[in-house]
């Protein structure tokens, strides 16, 4: 499994949360250095506590499952 497929299975796991609260989350990339990209959409894309929902909610998942991983950045 590359890291888009294992950082994918990880968005899968957290988008039930996101979504209870009008949301999602989407990948729009992963660099080989260990850099993610994603979008918030939905009322977290809007949501004043989208930075929180971001480094929290998304991004200590993503570093738990894949240590690969450096950073996730919103976009």
């Amino acid at each position: 499994m590359n890291l888009k497929e294992k950082v994918e299975k990880v968005l899968e796991s957290v988008r039930p949360r996101l979504q209870s609260d009008g949301g999602n989350v989407e990948l729009i990339d992963v660099s080989w250095d260990g850099i993610v990209k994603v979008m918030l959409t939905g009322a977290c894309g809007h949501c004043p506590m989208s930075s929180m929902t971001l480094q929290h909610a998304v991004g200590d998942a993503i570093k738990q499952a894949v240590p690969e991983i450096k950073e996730v950045q919103s976009i």
